[in-house]
């Protein structure tokens, strides 16, 4: 049987309903709690969308409060050490940092480079890793999302961005070649789809945007190397 999927759905809302919250929370005229809530009616919203228009499965994870690739940045730890206090103390303020920078009168941090997504006008937050640059798995955003399509009685599948794709699209603050990382980043991918597994999903899906890039042996290498361990990993189908 054929089953009918979206890649993902656009985030913002049909009234812009995301960038009034994010500007509201900003200002401080609304709370965390309000935020989060206005993300969820607007995931809810859209996957109910795409159930109605014949959809056999809606995507998650592909919602973000900001930018997909911060937030994968963020799922794997991959905090710069001048952001990580901000994050310890509260995640929410040390995610809009890396997004935004932070001047609180205790801290002055500087938000991530911020670069164009290919060729188009989206721009994303740049990866800042170090040298032996250590990964695990931080938070649990997108299992939370599929537990949240799973109680609206949904299946879903997650979706992810690639292993290569974030090394690629990341900077080494010492100018060396993130992809020397990916040995030390496939073992939190692997924990990641396990229990993706673990908690129901049948399907993920792992864009790798790079590809789409002029690929030299590195390249190539590295992707034979991550998706033949990942190969290994008792985690859902790959898309």
């Amino acid at each position: 049987m054929i089953s009918v999927t979206p890649l993902g759905f656009p985030r913002i809302g049909a009234r812009r309903e995301l960038k009034q919250a994010l500007e509201s929370f900003w200002k401080g005229d609304s709370d965390a709690q309000s935020l989060h809530a206005t993300a969820a009616a607007l995931r809810e919203r859209h996957w109910r969308l795409a159930r109605e228009a014949g959809a056999d499965i809606v995507p998650v994870n592909d919602f973000s409060l900001y930018d997909h690739v911060l937030d994968t940045t963020v799922l794997f730890d991959a905090i710069p050490a001048s952001h990580r206090a901000a994050f310890d103390e509260d995640p929410l303020t040390g995610y809009f940092a890396l997004a935004r920078g932070l001047q609180d009168g205790r801290r002055d941090l500087r938000a991530l480079e911020m670069t164009k997504w290919f060729d188009t006008n989206y721009h994303y937050l740049v990866p800042q890793f170090e040298a032996n640059q250590r990964f695990a798995l931080r938070g649990d955003k997108p299992l939370a999302e599929l537990a949240q399509a799973q109680a609206l009685g949904l299946e879903a599948r997650p979706v992810l961005l690639g292993p290569v794709s974030l090394l690629k699209l990341g900077k080494r603050i010492d100018g060396g070649d993130p992809r020397e990382l990916l040995d030390n980043l496939l073992p939190a991918y692997a924990e990641l789809l396990s229990k993706l597994k673990a908690a129901g999903a049948q399907w993920v899906q792992i864009d790798e945007p790079a590809l789409v890039l002029d690929l030299d042996d590195a390249d190539r290498a590295a992707y034979r190397r991550a998706y033949a361990a990942l190969a290994e990993v008792d985690a859902p189908q790959r898309l």
